[in-house]
């Protein structure tokens, strides 16, 4: 079956689309602005010709979408996958719209994607691939239009090659193209650990709700790349008892729980995931069970974050999702319908356009210290990220206790009525039939 098939029958973009009917009702939205959105604004399919090491040529496909652009240039990642397709990367710019409204960036949500295994390609040809796809979208993108970031098996380093490329288009230095950069090419500090920082600071608010003690709550962790071991570890170190984590070859659990720091030293420098603790440069294996990621998913803890990638909990597995707590920070775990199945049995889901929005926030502050030209201490940023996470969340949290509606619905409300005021605000149906303008 062919990647596009496969994307096809998942429907993401259309099974995206769906979240915004069920928030309707409790946002003020002219019906004019609702179907605006319904419609990315612009989509650009490329082919990237790239010389490969044995002197080969491959063509990659690659695909940028512009979904909404009424609050400000859009905004999002660019990853690299070999499951990467259209449907997909609409549906990421889709709620990177939503995102950005969430938490008030005046960006609007943007996307990219490239057809590739990265992991099958050397260091020469990733470059060559990543300033070709620069080449082929320069048009498309640009400070004040369109900023890409990293996203899935994509990293600063490749940040660097594709701002470096684009001030080589445009003849001059333009960092904040690109955000997501090493540091001494404009990069911000705090972008490393961001996505699962601003998770961290959900977590931590609906601590403050729930009156929870963290030693006695439970977490299972489905991926453990960059946001994944980093809300571990933020979790970790205020004792919550991380117990179960994975990445895509499998997973590893242990009832008392892991040494996360041992477990993100050992996965970084051998880029295995194993049951270790590790003491200075020496580290053991322990006890622990391996498990799939399905099963990870069933653990019965009390905090589940799926970290890795979208669809993970669908109508066939949520009837087996014991976790009271759901925290996205992937995006598009949970599907349309298995969010109903959560939904009837009381689990509680941190959607993904608030739990993981911290990234975006901090690419925000990025490409502002970058027009700028002055940049903010790391505890600026830490400060900045929790004082709009806190905010957001307890704003979401309010709406969904008053409506008594889903911690999901809760938040597209919000980013509705943010998005429908902007849309609004250039004209509807409603000014221009009654002659308003006259």
């Amino acid at each position: 079956m062919s990647i596009d098939t496969i994307h096809e029958e998942r429907n993401i973009f259309a099974d995206a689309i769906k979240r915004l009917d069920l928030a309707i009702e409790h946002a003020d939205i002219h019906a004019e602005a609702l179907e605006k959105l319904k419609h990315p604004k612009a989509v650009l399919e490329v082919s990237i010709p790239v010389r490969m090491d044995d002197g080969s040529l491959k063509v990659f496909t690659g695909y940028r979408v512009r979904h909404d652009n009424t609050r400000g240039p859009t905004k999002g990642g660019i990853r690299y996958h070999p499951d990467v397709s259209l449907d997909e990367v609409k549906a990421l710019a889709f709620w990177m719209t939503f995102k950005c409204a969430v938490v008030g960036l005046p960006f609007g949500g943007g996307k990219g994607g490239v057809i590739v295994n990265p992991k099958e390609l050397s260091p020469l040809e990733l470059q060559r691939l990543s300033r070709g796809f620069i080449d082929q979208i320069a048009d498309f993108i640009g400070p004040e239009v369109d900023i890409p970031a990293p996203d899935v098996y994509t990293n600063a380093m490749i940040m660097g090659w594709m701002a470096d490329e684009y001030s080589t288009i445009q003849r001059q230095w333009t960092p904040a193209v690109i955000t997501g950069k090493p540091i001494p090419l404009g990069g911000s500090l705090g972008r490393d650990d961001a996505t699962g920082r601003g998770a961290y600071y959900c977590i931590k608010e609906l601590e403050r709700h729930k009156s929870w003690n963290p030693s006695d709550i439970t977490v299972a962790v489905q991926g453990f790349g960059n946001a994944g071991q980093y809300v571990a570890k933020l979790l970790h170190a205020d004792g919550y008892n991380i117990v179960a984590v994975s990445d895509s070859r499998g997973g590893i659990y242990r009832p008392n729980g892991f040494d996360v720091p041992s477990l993100m030293k050992f996965k970084n420098e051998s880029r295995q995931l194993k049951a270790v603790y590790c003491e200075g440069q020496l580290c053991n294996l322990i006890e622990a069970e391996t498990i799939s990621n399905e099963q990870l998913l069933e653990l019965d803890v009390d905090i589940l974050i799926p970290a890795a990638m979208e669809n993970q909990i669908t109508e066939s597995n949520a009837h087996d999702i014991k976790a009271k707590v759901i925290v996205e920070v992937a995006n598009g775990p949970i599907t349309f319908d298995a969010d109903e199945i959560l939904n009837a049995n009381d689990a509680l889901v941190i959607p993904d356009i608030l739990a993981n929005a911290g990234g975006v926030t901090v690419s925000y502050f990025e490409w502002t210290q970058n027009k700028q030209g002055f940049y903010w201490p790391l505890e600026d940023v830490h400060d900045r990220l929790q004082t709009i996470m806190a905010r957001e969340f307890n704003t979401i949290y309010d709406i969904h206790l008053e409506k008594q509606v889903d911690m999901r619905s809760a938040a597209y409300a919000h980013a509705l009525s943010r998005l429908g005021d902007a849309i609004s605000a250039l004209g509807t149906q409603d000014y221009f039939e009654n002659g308003s303008g006259s």
